[in-house]
């Protein structure tokens, strides 16, 4: 059964996890036609779960990331990307990638203390840590809970690095932290901006910030002194690929200096979940589309190799590529690599008697 969208939701159903035993399949039949008619359908509603965190520094070895550490103060995403590659970690929480990923949310609520007490071990080594690599440090409910406005009072205490990627413009009302961290060189805000389209963006990301929302907000961080930067993600071919050149220009005109980009990755469920939000929106589309993925993931819907996951393979891909670069060196972007100062860590005084070592 094809499925209507939902207005303000990324995904179209509560596709199942690949943990489940049972599979969820919607059926047609008089009963559930009656029952339409005479019920009005409620819009799936955002509930909040606190969660006690054990520890919130993250470690990964993968190669072709610039990170080997990162914190996430959330599970779940309000934002509702479709394409959202950590969808399928909330199959682990026992929920389903699709609707329950943006409505059913955990917050770390003892993340900012956490955080101090693991950056004050004392064998503990400082190097930048990326902030919002799975979920969006600034999805809506960080306006009332403020866990990523805590986690940089932190990281400005211990004079910590740290590098933001958001797709929200109210990264901005956290600008005078962030500027006490760049007067230091101690933080970078990484954009992602896809496409300038609105009406795409409200389908595929309808509970983000527009596309010119986040633009502004990097001419504003920009004037603060905060270095800056976009990633022009996802890149789905034949639907946002047009507008690469359009976004590099807009963000370097806002005060962007670097830039980079990755392919649409549809990893576990987000494969299904984005052929069934294709098909809602865009069904004359929704075949070409798959198909130039296809080809770009050797015949299949996502490839998963290091190196390759974040650009894919062939003609297409070395396309994209190439325009990427072209359009970065026409507006001047990556002329240089803003590398963050870890020197400048220090753990603060315990406030004890006991004298120090050294």
């Amino acid at each position: 059964m094809q499925r209507t969208p939902i207005k303000g939701r990324g995904s179209i159903s509560n596709r199942t996890s690949r943990f489940e035993q049972y599979e969820r399949t919607a059926v047609v039949d008089d009963w559930a036609q009656i029952q339409a008619q005479q019920i009005e359908p409620q819009l799936p509603r955002t509930t909040v779960r606190p969660e006690t965190a054990r520890t919130v520094i993250t470690r990964n070895s993968s190669p072709d990331i610039s990170f080997d550490r990162s914190i996430n103060p959330y599970r779940g995403c309000e934002h509702g990307c479709i394409y959202c590659y950590a969808r399928p970690s909330h199959a682990y929480l026992n929920h389903s990638p699709g609707l329950d990923f943006e409505t059913i949310l955990y917050s770390k609520v003892n993340a900012a203390g956490v955080l101090r007490a693991e950056l004050s071990k004392p064998l503990y080594v400082p190097r930048v840590i990326a902030l919002g690599t799975n979920t969006d440090p600034y999805q809506p409910i960080e306006r009332r809970l403020r866990i990523t406005a805590a986690l940089l009072e932190v990281f400005a205490e211990f004079n910590h690095p740290v590098v933001i990627t958001t797709k929200s413009a109210s990264v901005t009302q956290d600008i005078p932290v962030l500027q006490r961290l760049a007067e230091k060189n101690l933080v970078k805000v990484m954009m992602s901006v896809g496409f300038l389209d609105a009406d795409i963006a409200r389908k595929l990301e309808p509970r983000a910030s527009s596309p010119r929302a986040r633009i502004e907000a990097l001419r504003k961080l920009g004037a603060a002194g905060v270095p800056t930067g976009v990633i022009v993600a996802p890149i789905i071919p034949a639907l946002t690929d047009h507008e690469i050149e359009k976004v590099l220009f807009s963000a370097k005109d806002a005060g962007a200096g670097e830039a980079s980009y990755v392919l649409i990755r549809l990893p576990r469920e987000v494969a299904g979940l984005f052929q069934e939000w294709l098909r809602g929106h865009h069904p004359l589309k929704a075949t070409h589309v798959m198909n130039l993925i296809t080809q770009m993931r050797g015949g299949k819907a996502y490839d998963s190799n290091y190196g390759t996951r974040m650009r894919g393979t062939g003609v297409h891909a070395q396309l994209i590529e190439q325009r990427f670069k072209k359009a970065c060196a026409k507006a001047g972007l990556n002329q240089t690599r803003h590398t963050l100062n870890t020197a400048l860590f220090l753990r603060p005084s315990p406030g004890t008697t006991q004298l120090s070592l050294f």
